[in-house]
C-alpha cells in the first residue's frame, strides 16, 4: 500500500519560511535547509536584541543627560543624587528628551534640584 504523505501542508509550511527569507543573499533565500537556518538565527538574534535595545538607550539616555549637566556644571551622579534628594521624580528617558529638545525646561528642573540640596 502506497504511503501517504500530506503534500500540501508540507509544501505550505516551505513556502512561508522561503517567503520570510525573502531579501537574503543567495542559497539563504530559495535553498530549504539553509533558509530555514537563517531563519531560525533571525529569530534568535530579534530575541536577543529585544533586550539589547533597552539597554542601548538607557545608556544614551545617561550620556546626554551627562552632557547637558555638564555644561551646566554638574556631573550626572550629582544631577541624580539631587534629584533623588529634592524628590523629583522623572526617569531618564524624560530627562534626556528635556536636555535635547527643552534645554530651558531641563535647566530649570537642574536649579531646582540644586536648590534643594
Amino acid at each position: 500500500m502506497p504511503r501517504s504523505v500530506n503534500h500540501v501542508a508540507s509544501r505550505k509550511r516551505r513556502k512561508r519560511i522561503l517567503k520570510l527569507t525573502r531579501g537574503n543573499y543567495g542559497a539563504r533565500s530559495n535553498v530549504w535547509t539553509v533558509a530555514k537556518n537563517t531563519w531560525e538565527k533571525g529569530l534568535q538574534y530579534a530575541y536577543r536584541d529585544r533586550k539589547t535595545k533597552k539597554r542601548h538607550f538607557r545608556a544614551l539616555w545617561i550620556q546626554r543627560i551627562n552632557a547637558a549637566a555638564r555644561s551646566e556644571g554638574m556631573s550626572y551622579s550629582q544631577l541624580m543624587g539631587a534629584l533623588h534628594k529634592s524628590g523629583i521624580e522623572m526617569n531618564r528617558k524624560v530627562l534626556a528628551d528635556l536636555a535635547m529638545n527643552h534645554p530651558e525646561a531641563f535647566k530649570a528642573i537642574l536649579d531646582k534640584a540644586r536648590r534643594n540640596i
